[in-house]
């Protein structure tokens, strides 16, 4: 036989609590998946360019120790190619001007892929006594640092949301207990115990929290999605390797649960308080 609940929410009042709480999980949700994206993103920037590094040399002669290094190293590359002037030429042409000067004042250029990170900095010391040895992670460390940023300022976003949902939750069973002060007077009365008033509030939060974060999964899950099509349109940068794993979309299919365990445990704390103060 199912059990009556003691208390209850008019239906006004129950489809604003949903909406509310549907708002915030949605919130919280995109900016998890943002986070976990940016995250993702940053692993797969940082995995793509880890073993590239770029040689620069201007002199001839440290050219040619830089270019034996090269050869006699070459168990430690998984490719290597040299820049030809014209191809430096065209890139360098819009920025500077000389036309045929300029190739005078070029350095010479390799492009090297290291099979492991070891071999990187093993081979980047040699050849870093005769020539500049710039590793590609070091270029983009910029990129790098916007990416976690971003997550940074989307946890951030996170954290205030799952505190706004703690605020609510308070209200919610705050606002419960004074519309029903006299069933609590009359179950004090005849010795209810805390536990079990408390358990049915969080019966009421429970059901009104199951509802509004299943709403707002489902609401995120395409915005997300959209967010993450966008950014693959721009094919380059760090922009272009956001991403969801399967880890990721099941940490975010967690969070509506969580969501839900911690509002069951917030209106528990606010309802013990309520009946011991009163």
């Amino acid at each position: 036989m199912k059990k009556p609940i003691v208390f209850s929410l008019v239906r006004d009042q129950s489809m604003f609590m949903t909406a509310i709480m549907s708002l915030l999980t949605f919130l919280s949700v995109l900016a998890l998946g943002v986070a976990l994206s940016i995250g993702t993103g940053v692993a797969r920037w940082n995995t793509q360019w880890n073993l590239f590094a770029t040689v620069q040399v201007m002199d001839n002669a440290k050219a040619e120790k830089t270019e034996k290094i090269i050869a006699s190293q070459a168990d430690k590359i998984e490719s290597v190619s040299k820049i030809s002037p014209s191809q430096m030429q065209d890139l360098m042409e819009p920025w500077i001007s000389g036309g045929n000067i300029l190739k005078n004042y070029l350095p010479q250029m390799w492009e090297i892929q290291f099979k492991t990170k070891k071999d990187l900095e093993t081979v980047g010391k040699e050849i870093s006594q005769h020539a500049r040895f710039l590793t590609h992670a070091t270029a983009l460390k910029s990129s790098t640092s916007a990416g976690w940023k971003m997550i940074l300022m989307s946890s951030f976003i996170l954290a205030l949301t799952l505190g706004a949902i703690g605020i609510c939750i308070s209200y919610i069973a705050r606002n419960t207990a004074m519309l029903h002060r006299r069933e609590l007077e009359i179950l004090n009365q005849i010795g209810a115990s805390d536990n079990f008033i408390a358990r049915q509030m969080q019966i009421i939060v429970a059901r009104i929290c199951i509802s509004a974060t299943t709403i707002g999964f489902i609401a995120a899950a395409p915005v997300l999605l959209l967010i993450i099509s966008t950014a693959h349109s721009a094919r380059v940068g760090l922009m272009a390797m956001l991403g969801l794993s399967g880890a990721g979309w099941f940490t975010l299919l967690l969070l509506p649960v969580l969501i839900v365990v911690f509002s069951i445990w917030v209106t528990r704390r606010t309802t013990i308080k309520i009946l011991q103060n009163s």
